[in-house]
């Protein structure tokens, strides 16, 4: 069992680090299109397709954390434990419905106007 709680630790922080990186990618795209702002070719597209990018890599972290806590309920199980579960699952679920609903959006106006996706 002493494998299982290392494993749920280790997972635990490779989602840590997916957040990180996500929100480094994330702020590296946000200023690389702040920086088109302030040249007079702002899209507001772009600040769309780096929303939805976001989202993507925090429900990567949520995935694993759900998979850290599956294990965490498996050596201890107890409704403490299932609780903290049944929310991230919760969580991950609201935040993949609107996500994949914002992705579908932005592909049907990527096909629709390409030309509002281009960068200058």
């Amino acid at each position: 069992m002493k494998f299982l709680e290392e494993l749920a630790i280790i997972i635990s922080l490779i989602s840590i680090f997916v957040v990180v990186y996500g929100t480094l990618v994330a702020a590296v795209a946000f200023v690389k299109t702040e920086l088109l702002r302030l040249r007079g070719k702002y899209n507001i597209q772009l600040l769309r397709v780096l929303r939805a990018d976001f989202g993507t890599y925090l429900l990567l972290a949520l995935e694993l954390l759900i998979a850290a806590d599956i294990l965490k309920t498996i050596v201890e199980p107890g409704l403490h434990e299932l609780a903290i579960l049944a929310g991230i699952v919760v969580l991950r679920t609201v935040l993949s419905f609107f996500l994949n609903k914002e992705i579908l959006e932005i592909d049907k106006d990527r096909h629709q106007h390409p030309e509002l996706f281009q960068q200058e």
